[in-house]
């Protein structure tokens, strides 16, 4: 269990942190980036939460726990002998959001069109973390052509930023309120 005692440390007054390793990486470190957009992203669920009805609140509870465990694998590099079991991503949780995903869509109708991001504030704010899990997503690529990744991390981002899509759908009545891209329209 974590015990925090005392928020600041001095240990990163010179632009270095430590990842759970023990390892010291400069703080622009794409792995550091990597769980800084996961942090984000879980910050503007928090607001989320707040906007969103009160019959998809758990899945956006849920999600806020996954995220600190994906900043986790993400803060712990894989190595071939690591000193302690690391928490990972599962393909469990990778099922789970793919299962939420298929249970929302199936009430939706087909889109003719892309949407733009608005309609209710719930679905704002759903495509405003939209598009902060596609950066984390981008950020987490990007480390994995460096250094290995766990693949079900990838994946689990992946599907989370579609699950942001249609339950922003959702949240706008069923699609209801959903804006419609009207291409050209103001050329």
């Amino acid at each position: 269990m974590v015990r925090l005692t005392k928020i600041y440390t001095k240990t990163g007054d010179k632009g270095k942190t430590s990842l759970a390793s023990g390892k010291r990486v400069a703080k622009d470190h794409i792995r550091i980036k990597s769980y800084g957009s996961i942090d984000e992203l879980n910050s503007i669920l928090g607001v989320v939460r707040h906007a969103i009805s009160k019959k998809n609140a758990k899945v956006i509870s849920e999600i806020q726990n996954d995220l600190f465990d994906l900043g986790a694998d993400l803060a712990t590099p894989i190595v071939s002998k690591p000193k302690f079991k690391p928490l990972r991503i599962t393909e469990k949780q990778v099922k789970r959001i793919e299962k939420k995903i298929d249970e929302y869509n199936k009430k939706l109708k087909p889109l003719s069109s892309f949407i733009l991001p608005g309609g209710t504030m719930s679905a704002s704010y759903l495509h405003n973390a939209r598009t902060v899990a596609r950066r984390a997503e981008t950020n987490m690529v990007s480390l994995s052509a460096r250094e290995k990744v766990n693949p079900s991390a990838l994946q689990y981002i992946n599907r989370l930023s579609d699950l942001f899509f249609v339950l922003s759908r959702v949240e706008n009545n069923y699609g209801k309120k959903d804006i419609l891209w009207k291409p050209g329209l103001n050329t």
